[in-house]
């Protein structure tokens, strides 16, 4: 069996930068938590992370991540691109089945375990088994409404949550 867990999405709107995350993990057919945590503050609450996978990879890849960011001083890109290549490269690392968002004022990325960080072209991005959806519907929230960056990723990850079994509606959101 596999863990399946989590919508994560940020939207970048507005001049603030938002994360969200729903709250359910599974365990093959089963739910085993409803309200799980998968957002963190990083370096002085001046960054913002989500992660999608396992729980043990996530907490390993977050401590990591956060050492990055103390060692370049903030530098959020410099830190998710050390991050990747360490990831990409060290055979420990190798193995985490992971992905993570990260966020600071003027940046977003997605840092995967196969060296990639990607910037998204128009601020918008998300991972997870729900991801597709909550990306679909905060695209288009963010083109055709007048909400926040806060109030998008929330009602995104609400829409997600009513088609992807592996998403709920149990939503927590961070913003800078």
């Amino acid at each position: 069996m596999m863990f399946e867990a989590t919508t994560i999405l940020c939207i970048r709107h507005k001049n603030k930068v938002a994360i969200a995350g729903d709250g359910q993990v599974t365990y093959g057919e089963t739910v085993l938590k409803q309200k799980a945590s998968k957002l963190r503050r990083l370096y002085k609450g001046d960054v913002l992370a989500g992660f999608s996978g396992a729980t043990s990879d996530a907490f390993a890849l977050f401590s990591r991540f956060e050492g990055k960011l103390e060692e370049f001083h903030g530098n959020l890109r410099r830190a998710a691109i050390e991050l990747a290549q360490d990831w990409r490269l060290d055979r420990a690392l190798r193995r985490l089945e992971a992905l993570l968002i990260v966020a600071d004022k003027e940046n977003t990325f997605l840092i995967s375990g196969t060296g990639d960080v990607v910037e998204p072209d128009d601020g918008i991005i998300a991972i997870g088994s729900g991801g597709a959806y909550a990306l679909a519907a905060a695209r288009a929230l963010a083109g055709y409404s007048r909400l926040s960056a806060k109030d998008i990723a929330v009602e995104a990850l609400k829409i997600s949550a009513d088609i992807c079994i592996y998403t709920n509606q149990h939503v927590s959101v961070e913003e800078l």
